[in-house]
């Protein structure tokens, strides 16, 4: 930037650099995305291709910036996380944010019909972003325990009160059902409607995985028509149970220092 006299307002910006050697969490949400579900008739409680449309940006958004080391995403939210060494834009929080919420809000438009051939997009998706640091993987660990719990929690109520709703319960009369009631509770509802909870697709129940792993693939074959492997790194989703230590210990790359 040239030197001017005008130059003095650079002043007035505010350096919001990120406390260094912490983990960043970077969580996306869906502005007034009840609104946008209803407009694009969604599923209810759950549109698997939506939440499938959602883990493909956030696949996308991984291949992109290699210091995102992990996502997990549920509904019409996603948290990313940043590797603590990350020097990605100076760890300035605005920088960040605005980068990774434009990108998958990008993405999300670029991949609507790949996900919804037949529905076009009539309304402006939006997501607001926000960025967390925390010093240690324990409490990283125990974030994504909290977002992986209110999954469970929101998925369980969701669940019972749309089947309320297609069984033909009024809405207040299935939220005055629904009061009060606890997991068992939710459960024998879910139970005496023909649902089995537990047997439900684990992307509802669990949220959504995304992080690079080790795959083996063929890269050739040799004379005697054997397969040649070696080993790769790709970007994938899985639907996990991340509560408490072994998903973490089966892959201790994504919280290593």
């Amino acid at each position: 930037m040239a030197n001017s006299k005008y130059e003095y307002v650079k002043s007035f910006e505010v350096e919001d650099k990120l406390m260094p050697s912490t983990w960043i969490v970077v969580r996306i949400d869906g502005r007034h995305f009840h609104q946008f579900s209803d407009e694009h008739e969604f599923e209810k409680p759950n549109d698997k291709q939506a939440l499938e449309l959602m883990n493909s940006c956030a696949e996308a958004l991984l291949e992109e910036f290699k210091d995102v080391v992990f996502a997990y995403g549920v509904s019409d939210e996603y948290s990313f996380l940043f590797k603590k060494t990350s020097e990605f834009y100076q760890r300035r929080a605005s920088k960040i944010v605005s980068i990774l919420v434009s990108f998958f809000s990008s993405l999300y438009v670029m991949k609507w019909k790949t996900f919804f051939p037949l529905k076009e997009l009539k309304t402006i998706p939006c997501f607001d972003a926000r960025a967390i640091c925390y010093p240690s993987t324990k409490i990283v660990q125990d974030y994504f325990s909290w977002r992986q719990v209110d999954c469970h929690i929101n998925n369980q109520y969701n669940t019972c009160f749309w089947m309320l709703i297609k069984s033909g319960k009024t809405k207040r009369e299935a939220q005055d059902i629904l009061k009060g009631t606890q997991t068992p509770e939710k459960n024998e509802i879910l139970f005496q409607l023909g649902i089995n909870y537990n047997e439900l697709p684990a992307m509802f129940r669990k949220g959504s995985c995304v992080f690079r792993d080790k795959v083996e693939e063929i890269v050739k074959y040799n004379q005697d028509g054997d397969p040649v492997k070696r080993l790769r790194t790709k970007v994938g989703t899985v639907h996990r149970d991340i509560i408490g230590d072994t998903f973490w210990r089966e892959h201790p790359e994504i919280l290593s220092d």
